[in-house]
C-alpha cells in the first residue's frame, strides 16, 4: 500500500505586499510537491492584497488589527492542518522544488528542527539599485552562513507542526527580531539548517531610507536578547561584519582629527575606512565579479552607510537597555495572541 506524503501547510504572512503577492502565491501553487494547502494571513493590509489572493483561489485569514509578522505567522500555524508547516513571506517567490526539498530534509533527519532557505542574488522585481544592493548583500551573508545556525531565516523555512508547537509561538511583541528570538529557542533542542537547496527570489525595499530604518531597528532590538543570553547568533553575525561596522563608526568619529592635530592625522580615519572595507573584502569581490565597476562602487558606498546605521542601532539599543527595564525584558515570553478570522 502506497504511503501518503505528509500534508504541508504553506503559510504566507502578508502586509501590503500587493506588488509581490501574485508572484509569491503563483509560485506556491506551482510547487512540485503534491500535498499542499495554502493559508495566507493578511495582517490588516490597506492595499489590494486580499482581493489578489482571493482571485487566485487562496484561503485568506485576516487579523483584526495590524500586529506584525510574528502574530501573522502564529495565526497561520493555528489555522494549519498540515503535519509540516512551510512559512514563506509574501515578497518571496519560491523555486518550484522548494517545498519538496524542505520536506525531504525534515524526513531524512528526525533531529532537524527547521530547514531554512536562501534567497537568490537577483531581486524578485528589479526597479532600483537599492534593491540590487540588498539582494546581493543579503544573499552573500546568507550563503556565508550555510549549514547549522542558531538563528531562523524566517522568509522561507520548513518545520514540523509538532516542533513548532513544542517550541511555542513567535513572540508577538517583537516587530524586527522575532526570527532571531525564535531561532535561539528552537536551536536549544533541535538543529536549525540554512541551505541553498531551498531557494527563491525575494523582493526588497526600493528606497534607501526604508532599508536603513529597518536595519537600525533590527540592530537596536537585538541588544536585550544578546545581553541576556550573552552570545550572538551562530552563523550570521560574524566577527568580521561586526568589526566592519565598528571601524566605519570610528572612521566618522575621527574625521575632525586633522583640524586638531594637523594634516598627518587624516591617516587615522583613512586607515579606519580601509579596515572597514577590508573586513567586507570577500563580499566586495563577489559583487565586482557579478556587476559592473560603477555599480560596485555604489554598493561599497551604500554598505559603508549600512555599517554605520547598524552600529548606530546597536549603540541606541545599548542606551535604551541601560535606561529601560521594559526594554531589558523585551524577550520574556508573553501570552499567545488571538487568532484571526477567515474570509
Amino acid at each position: 500500500m502506497e504511503t501518503r506524503p505528509p500534508l504541508v501547510t504553506v503559510i504566507v504572512p502578508n502586509y501590503n505586499h500587493a506588488r509581490f503577492l501574485p508572484l509569491c502565491l503563483k509560485a506556491v501553487q506551482e510547487q512540485t510537491y503534491p500535498c499542499v494547502e495554502i493559508v495566507m494571513v493578511d495582517d490588516h493590509s490597506t492595499d489590494e492584497s486580499v482581493t489578489i489572493a482571493e482571485s487566485l483561489g487562496v484561503d485568506v485569514v485576516r487579523t483584526p488589527v495590524n500586529s506584525g509578522p510574528a502574530v501573522a505567522r502564529n495565526t497561520g500555524a493555528g489555522w494549519a492542518s498540515g503535519e509540516i508547516l512551510f512559512f514563506v513571506d509574501s515578497d518571496v517567490a519560491l523555486a518550484p522544488d522548494a517545498v519538496a526539498t524542505g520536506v525531504a530534509l525534515l524526513l531524512a533527519d528526525p533531529g532537524l528542527g527547521a530547514a531554512c532557505g536562501i534567497e537568490d542574488p537577483e531581486p524578485l522585481i528589479r526597479s532600483t539599485q537599492v534593491e540590487d544592493y540588498r539582494s546581493l548583500q543579503h544573499h552573500y551573508w546568507s550563503i556565508g552562513s550555510e549549514g547549522e545556525v542558531s538563528f531562523l531565516w524566517s522568509a522561507m523555512f520548513a518545520i514540523r507542526a509538532e516542533v513548532f508547537a513544542e517550541t511555542g509561538p513567535f513572540n508577538p511583541l517583537l516587530k524586527h527580531t522575532e526570527e532571531v528570538d525564535y531561532g535561539h529557542r528552537l536551536s536549544r533542542r533541535h538543529t536549525v539548517l540554512i541551505t541553498s537547496a531551498i531557494h527563491g527570489r525575494m523582493g526588497h525595499d526600493r528606497e534607501l531610507p526604508a532599508l536603513l530604518r529597518k536595519l537600525f531597528h533590527r540592530g537596536r532590538s537585538r541588544v536585550p536578547l544578546y545581553a541576556s543570553r550573552r552570545r550572538f547568533a551562530r552563523g550570521y553575525e560574524t566577527a568580521s561584519r561586526a568589526w566592519a561596522s565598528v571601524a566605519a563608526l570610528l572612521a566618522v568619529v575621527t574625521l575632525p582629527l586633522p583640524l586638531v592635530l594637523g594634516p598627518v592625522a587624516a591617516a587615522v580615519p583613512a586607515l579606519l575606512v580601509a579596515a572597514s572595507l577590508a573586513c567586507d573584502a570577500g563580499m566586495y569581490r563577489f559583487v565586482f565579479s557579478r556587476r559592473c565597476p560603477v555599480f560596485g562602487l555604489f554598493f561599497v558606498g551604500v554598505h559603508f552607510l549600512v555599517n554605520l546605521v547598524i552600529i548606530g542601532g546597536v549603540a541606541a539599543g545599548a542606551l535604551q537597555w541601560l535606561a529601560s527595564g521594559r526594554f531589558r525584558r523585551l524577550y520574556e515570553t508573553p501570552a499567545p495572541a488571538a487568532l484571526g478570522t477567515r474570509g
